[in-house]
């Protein structure tokens, strides 16, 4: 049932925000591991409670309601960029708004951190790798593997 789920998710968002290029989590899993391609920047779209219990290794918190990210005047509007949230419906409004200002090449990551983390791949507190995934809330949460599933208030 979670997958089916998850795929009825994927394509709402993707039907809300068709401009939007996704990239599946074993794409962007092979993608980090290759040394021949440049490597992505990785924007964690969620608040910063979740971005806290855990985040995928090298992502930056950005903040999603804010009209104004410091970081984006950092990125050259080419470099390749992967959004991500929970489910990916954030990141996908993101990644939507980060096109409009001119990035190129932005993508969302399908399933976003509750499929990464379902899929066993590796979630990061600061830089000490850890199992647990803040849920977002009871609903949503339930989307993420129960042994994956961060306590929180």
């Amino acid at each position: 049932m979670q997958t089916s789920l998850f795929n009825l998710i994927k394509q709402f968002i993707r039907l809300q925000f068709p401009t939007v290029r996704p990239i599946q989590t074993a794409d962007l899993a092979q993608w980090l591991e290759s040394s021949t391609q440049p490597q992505p920047i990785l924007l964690d779209a969620r608040t910063p409670p979740e971005f806290a219990v855990s985040h995928l290794p090298t992502a930056q918190f950005i903040d999603s309601n804010s009209s104004h990210n410091p970081i984006l005047e950092t990125l050259p509007k080419d470099a390749p960029i992967v959004v991500y949230c929970s489910v990916g419906y954030r990141s996908a409004k993101l990644a939507q708004q980060l096109q409009q200002q001119g990035f190129a090449c932005v993508f969302n990551l399908e399933g976003s951190i509750f499929q990464w983390a379902n899929e066993e791949r590796p979630v990061y507190q600061a830089d000490r790798l850890t199992s647990l995934v803040h849920p977002y809330n009871d609903t949503w949460g339930k989307l993420l593997n129960a042994h994956h599933r961060a306590q929180c208030p």
